[in-house]
């Protein structure tokens, strides 16, 4: 198993950021989704009412489609061998941004819309977060082991 860790996390990683280019990329091919259209307005208000009016005004219309391109390119690097440590670094920031906005702006860690939700509650939305978790740490692994070394 030790053999292949790095090949599965790099998997899980790109299986996650690969799944969540539909919702990203919607916007820009055709209707948005409605909760990728939430979270990335809540953001870029947040932002704005911190201080950073143009940034949190542009992260809210095309933030989607800035983080679908780099977790695009993420995956790209990360699927193979060579460049996996390149991915898993570029991987890392993306979620650690992705994990910062959840924690500290009114996102909330499970944030909450009538738009995934049903009589049953809103599974989506506590697995976004948890999924979120779960790249990071696959990412913080893939450094530590494929990091260079001086010998």
């Amino acid at each position: 198993m030790q053999k292949h860790l790095n090949t599965v996390l790099a998997v899980y990683v790109a299986f996650v950021f690969l799944q969540s280019l539909f919702f990203k990329f919607a916007g820009f091919i055709g209707e948005p989704v409605d909760i990728t259209v939430y979270i990335f307005q809540t953001v870029g208000q947040w932002m704005t009412d911190i201080g950073l009016g143009a940034i949190g005004s542009w992260f809210g219309q095309h933030g989607g489609l800035l983080i679908g391109l780099a977790e695009l390119v993420a995956s790209v690097l990360i699927l193979v061998p060579a460049t996996r440590f390149w991915g898993a670094l570029l991987g890392l920031g993306i979620i650690s941004g992705a994990v910062f906005f959840h924690i500290f702006t009114p996102l909330g860690l499970f944030p909450y819309t009538d738009l995934s939700c049903t009589s049953e509650g809103c599974p989506a939305e506590k697995a976004l977060f948890f999924m979120a978790l779960g790249v990071m740490i696959s990412c913080i692994v893939l450094i530590a082991r494929l990091r260079p070394r001086d010998n």
